[in-house]
Order: C-alpha cells, then sequence, then structure tokens
C-alpha cells in the first residue's frame, strides 16, 4: 500500500471501533456492546494535518483461547500486524491491567512494530490518576482518550502522525473502489479470499459471519484497488436485530461509494428477486456492474448454451442485464475467479470512457437517418445535436425543440445506438435531454 497503515488492537470491548470512528469522524465500523462484534480487519482512509493513512480496526484478540471464532480473530490481527507501520494498542482506562491485556502486549512486543498505549475511557480529568499504571506494559507514556466523547482525541492522533514514516509521493494515489455484494452465504468473502490471495475474511459456515462492509486495499495490474466485502443483503422483513439492520444500510452504502459492484450469485439457487434488486439499485446509481456466477462447478446437468439460456431469461426480467458482463466461476477451487478481476476492470475503463462531441453527432444522425423520432399529436420532435457531459457513469446532453416529448422507446433506441458504437460493457448511460438556450 502506498499510504502507511496504523492497526488498532486490543481485547474485546475495549472500544476499538468506537476509537476508529472517531478517527474517521463517522460510523464506519458497527459498534455494540456484543464482544466479538468486529471479526474482519476493517480498513478506512484517515487523514489529520494534511496526512492521510490507512486506518485498521480488527477483532477483539483473545490470545489464549481454542474458540474456533477466537482463532480466527487472531489470524486477522496477525495479518493487520504484519501489514503495519504502526500499532495502537487500546485498553480500558476504568477496568485498569487485565490479564488479556499483559498478554496482547507480549505479542505486540514480540512483532517488533512501534506501538502507542491507548488508554480509552478517560472522559474526565479525574480519571487520569488511573493512567500511570499502564507504564507497567512497557509502551512508553500512555495516550489518555475518551473515544466515545473524543477527549484528547487530536492529541492521540498528533501522537501517531508523528510516528508515521515519512511521506512519499504515491500517497496521493488514486483507488479504484469494487465492491462485492451478493445475499448471505453467495460465497463473497471465500472470492475475496481467492482474488486477494489470502485469508483476508473470516469464512465461516455461519450466514452473515461478515457484518461490517470491509475494506481491503491492494495493488493489481499496476492499479490500486480497495475491496468492500459486505454483508449480505437480507430483505428488511427478515433484519431481526441491530446488527443486520446496521448490516444491511452498511451494504447499501458500500454500493454508492462503490465504482464497480461484483454482484456475487449462487448459480445452484439461482439469480432471485433479491438479486436483481441489489443489481437495480447499483444501476440505477450509476455504478459499474459484473455479476460473478458461484458454485458453477456444482451444476451437473449443463452444456455449452446452459450459460446463454440462463442470461437471455434474466434479461426478460431485467433488460439492462444484457449490457453486464456473466462471468461463471467457482471461488472454492479459484476457477476463472481472477477474470473476474480483469472483467472489473474493463468495466470501471468504460465507466471513465469519454466520446469526442464530433463523434457523438456522427453516431447520432447516423441514427436519425435510420430512424426519426416519434412524433407527438402531430408535432414534429427534432434533435439538433449532442455532447458528451461526463463520465462514471457516461451521460450524454442531447439538444431538442421539444425534450419533454422523446419517448422512451426512442431513448432506449439511442441507447443502445450509442452502446453499439463505443460499448461501454457494464457501465449504466444516462441520458439528458434539453432545450437549446434561448429557444421555444
Amino acid at each position: 500500500m502506498s499510504k502507511p497503515t496504523v492497526a488498532i488492537v486490543g481485547r474485546p470491548n475495549v472500544g476499538k471501533s468506537t476509537l476508529f470512528n472517531r478517527i474517521l469522524g463517522g460510523r464506519a465500523a458497527i459498534v455494540s456492546e456484543h464482544a466479538g462484534t468486529t471479526r474482519d480487519r476493517h480498513f478506512g482512509d484517515a487523514e489529520w494535518n494534511g496526512r492521510h493513512f490507512w486506518l485498521v480496526d480488527t477483532g477483539g484478540l483473545v490470545p489464549d483461547s481454542n474458540e474456533t471464532m477466537d482463532k480466527a480473530i487472531r489470524r486477522q490481527v496477525e495479518l493487520a500486524l504484519s501489514e503495519a507501520d504502526l500499532i495502537v494498542f487500546v485498553v480500558d482506562g476504568k477496568d485498569g491491567i487485565n490479564p488479556v491485556d499483559q498478554s496482547v502486549a507480549e505479542k505486540l512486543r514480540r512483532s517488533g512494530r512501534s506501538v502507542i498505549l491507548a488508554v480509552n475511557k478517560v472522559d474526565d480529568m479525574r480519571d487520569d490518576v488511573t493512567v500511570p499504571d499502564f507504564y507497567r506494559l512497557g509502551f512508553g507514556e500512555p495516550a489518555a482518550v475518551s473515544a466515545s466523547v473524543g477527549t484528547r482525541s487530536g492529541d492521540l492522533l498528533d501522537a501517531i502522525v508523528a510516528k508515521l514514516p515519512p511521506p512519499s509521493a504515491a500517497e496521493a494515489e488514486e483507488t479504484l473502489d469494487i465492491a462485492i455484494v451478493g445475499r448471505p452465504n453467495a460465497g463473497k468473502s471465500s472470492l475475496a479470499n481467492k482474488l486477494l490471495g489470502e485469508d483476508r475474511f473470516v469464512v465461516h459456515s455461519e450466514a452473515g459471519t461478515t457484518r461490517d462492509a470491509v475494506d481491503s486495499v491492494f495493488r493489481y495490474q499496476n492499479r490500486l484497488l480497495r475491496f468492500i466485502d459486505t454483508a449480505g443483503l437480507r430483505r428488511r422483513a427478515k433484519v431481526e436485530d441491530d446488527l443486520e439492520f446496521y448490516s444491511t444500510l452498511r451494504t447499501q452504502r458500500a454500493i454508492e461509494r462503490a465504482k464497480v459492484c461484483i454482484l456475487v450469485v449462487d448459480a445452484t439457487l439461482g439469480l432471485h428477486n433479491q438479486d436483481l434488486r441489489i443489481a437495480t439499485e447499483a444501476w440505477d446509481q450509476g455504478t459499474g456492474l459484473v455479476i460473478a456466477v458461484n458454485k458453477w462447478d456444482l451444476i451437473e446437468e449443463k452444456d455449452a448454451n446452459t450459460a446463454k439460456r440462463g442470461e437471455e431469461a434474466l434479461v426478460q426480467k431485467a433488460p439492462f442485464l444484457q449490457y453486464v458482463p456473466f462471468v461463471y466461476i467457482s471461488a472454492l477451487t479459484g476457477q476463472r475467479a481472477r477474470k473476474v478481476l480483469d472483467v472489473a476492470l474493463q468495466v470501471a475503463d468504460e465507466r471513465e470512457k469519454r466520446i469526442t462531441t464530433s463523434e457523438v453527432n456522427q453516431v447520432l444522425e447516423e441514427l436519425l437517418q435510420r430512424q426519426q423520432p416519434p412524433q407527438q399529436a402531430g408535432n414534429e420532435v427534432k434533435l439538433m445535436y449532442a455532447s458528451q457531459i461526463g463520465v462514471a457513469p457516461p451521460a450524454f446532453a442531447i439538444v431538442s425543440n421539444r425534450p419533454d416529448d422523446v419517448a422512451e422507446s426512442y431513448q432506449r433506441y439511442l441507447l443502445n445506438g450509442f452502446r453499439s458504437a463505443w460499448g461501454f460493457a457494464g457501465a449504466p448511460i444516462k441520458l439528458k435531454f434539453s432545450r437549446k438556450s434561448g429557444r421555444k
């Protein structure tokens, strides 16, 4: 990664996610009173005094536990430690030093990483008397802070920035945000693990294991990609508690900020209405879209046309899917998993494509010669000229004498004509009709 990385670690329920949210200035991670809420590494882009760095929230570390989930979280924390330039070790100022804190401290000392000890929940000056006790953990002067209130969080950030490695020119490099979305247990985290080449996300047979939208940043084909692995979307009627609700909301926000969405569909179950809703939501927001049909290896009775017949049936339900690339994969075996990433990059490029005004008008003229706009109530509808007015998603403005009377069927005709000329595979196209200034 081009920017330095700061990892927040500590035992469960000391306020790591609250501190993560405080530093990022929002509610990027789910915060609850339940131990073990944060299971995966959660990346956020932080900035303080002009210095940018990746902030990583980790699950509560229980070094000696043999519980399956504790061991999985421990593996994630170890991965975070291996990548971090700086560790913020969070302890609970109200509880004092806990035996687990001492075990975590020993692990951090062995890691050889630079460590800042943050004593959390020091809400006012009267609580400061407990802070000196934490010198015994061996990380120098503790930084007292209240993540929930914000007290002295600026001082902590000053300390973090002071310990970061010198800035590099590459820190300003732009990332391509890709959201992996889909229903629970479709294989989203398994696909992310294959693409990243490591067990970056906890994969577990329990539906809903991934609760947060989790960001991971890596380099591929000389581009910096940010993967947003999301909790599986459920129908709102099935959202039973606050964690499920916020996970659903988080996934929708992930779709909003992504440049490309990879919709993972379970081939053994088919593309359901919930999948269509996710695809439609991404498309309507102007996000690039790739559909990864997972578990394709489990479909036994298939021939060379099985995929084509399935896609044609889906286009009948949602016509825009004819413009979306489908990739048939097995996240478990890795079959064609890398192709998903290659296609996502192609879609990102298509979404940024810009066409010259002369070429836009040449294609528009050809389309008009082939078929004129339908007339409305005896009034002639004319299209004068057009130009591309935006990218990501591609947007075109067309000037007409009667912009409100251009029939929807003719708008689809124009969109199809533009796609025939320039592709835009996987990218929505927006059309805007306007009246020429000063004309009626």
